[in-house]
């Protein structure tokens, strides 16, 4: 595990694409029971080299029901995304995750990690990456569903704080996904 996560840490594969160079993202551990698998580090995560070391982390922290020394733990928790590297700046946003890294990393990642028994989708990218044609046509209806993809995986939105305003329409999400996925994780850590 450590070679490849070497590997994956000096990585170039994209790095003449990046508005800020490559500077891979991640943490895993062969023991991880647990895997969250988001989109890609924002500008925040980039400049301190921590995953999900912003408000979305706090509020996936939040979701999960844990702390910071918990989720950190990469011999509990794998924080792994679909693009390791911070994408750059899009008009309404961070441009989405790069399309290398999940072929390239992800496989090999998994096949060192027996342990693992939840992965967290954390949005579009991940669900569709990884339900394929389980997912549904919408994020929303895919974390609606989400108990049919259990106890494999549970997708859910990001947690980005610009997602309040879907949070707010969905107030099932709060009341059946977050139980469900605090259950989940508490067992498992």
């Amino acid at each position: 595990m450590e070679n490849l996560l070497l590997q994956i840490k000096n990585c170039k594969v994209c790095d003449k694409q990046l508005e800020l160079g490559a500077n891979p993202i991640m943490a895993a551990s062969a023991n991880s029971k647990i895997v969250v698998v988001g989109q890609a580090p924002g500008r925040v995560v980039h400049n301190t080299s921590i995953p999900w070391n912003d408000k979305s982390g706090d509020n996936l922290r939040a979701w999960m029901g844990i702390d910071k020394e918990t989720f950190y733990n990469a011999e509990k928790i794998a924080l792994i995304p679909m693009g390791f590297c911070y994408s750059g700046t899009g008009k309404s946003g961070d441009l989405p995750p790069r399309t290398e890294c999940a072929p390239l990393w992800h496989h090999q990642l998994f096949e060192l990690m027996p342990k693992v028994k939840l992965i967290l989708l954390v949005g579009q990218y991940a669900q569709n990456y990884y339900l394929k044609d389980e997912a549904k046509e919408t994020l929303t209806a895919t974390v609606q569903q989400y108990h049919t993809y259990l106890p494999k995986y549970l997708p859910l939105p990001h947690p980005s704080p610009r997602n309040n305003i879907w949070q707010a329409r969905n107030i099932w999400f709060e009341a059946e996904v977050l139980p469900e996925l605090r259950k989940c994780v508490k067992k498992l850590i």
